[in-house]
């Protein structure tokens, strides 16, 4: 297990839901959807500070969506797909395919 990341069971639907509720949050998760591991630069928006999207990688994170890893210089965001189906079977595909 990663260091400051919930264990699967850990991981609670009410905590999911508040982190995913979020536009920018739930933009972020569907770049991820494919399975790709991307870095945070790579999906920050441009209009968006590095310090805001440091608060949301750790709600994203603290909430178990995401795997965040250190990469050099660099942190390498995923999505916990795995994890999150196992907890929640259908829960990702539903909010994944819903309109903002």
């Amino acid at each position: 297990m990663i260091p400051n990341h919930p264990e699967p069971e850990q991981i609670l639907l009410e905590n999911v839901l508040f982190a995913l509720g979020n536009p920018l949050r739930l933009s972020i998760i569907r770049r991820l959807a494919d399975g790709s591991e991307l870095s945070c630069n790579a999906l920050r928006p441009e209009d968006v500070v590095k310090s805001t999207m440091t608060h949301h990688w750790r709600v994203l994170r603290d909430s178990g969506v995401i795997w965040q890893r250190p990469q050099g210089r660099e942190n390498m965001i995923s999505l916990r797909r795995e994890d999150l189906d196992a907890r929640f079977p259908g829960l990702m595909e539903i909010l994944l395919q819903a309109k903002s």
